[in-house]
């Protein structure tokens, strides 16, 4: 980052500290990336944000997985019907576990909810 390969962690963070910028590390699951053609996402990534005179900068450190924008599992029907109604197979699963429905309903109050996963659990409970 600044040229400190070699120096002590602590000592870094505090010469951070002095110049005014505040180091957080995340704990994120998934990162994704949309590119015009292309999703880069990071899953068990480490992100650190980094707040330096009131901007923030974060950094991803991880091997992402490419996929086509819109593509999702292509496994079974079940999931070519979700690509096509551009909803995630994971994404209906979360949904139907936290709020205890069943797939179809959870596929259903994802597309009301226009992908949302917060308001389609909200509106199954």
């Amino acid at each position: 980052m600044f040229g400190g390969g070699g120096m002590n962690p602590r000592k870094m963070k505090q010469m951070m500290k002095q110049m005014g910028i505040d180091v957080t590390e995340l704990d994120a699951e998934e990162v994704v990336i949309k590119t015009a053609d292309e999703e880069l996402v990071f899953t068990d990534a480490q992100v650190t944000r980094m707040d330096a005179q009131g901007q923030e900068t974060y950094q991803i450190v991880g091997e992402p997985e490419t996929r086509a924008l819109g593509a999702g599992d292509e496994g079974g029907d079940d999931d070519a019907a979700d690509a096509d109604a551009g909803i995630p197979e994971d994404d209906i699963e979360i949904v139907a576990q936290r709020a205890g429905a069943s797939k179809d309903e959870a596929r259903e109050a994802l597309e009301a909810e226009g992908g949302d996963l917060a308001a389609a659990i909200a509106r199954l409970e």
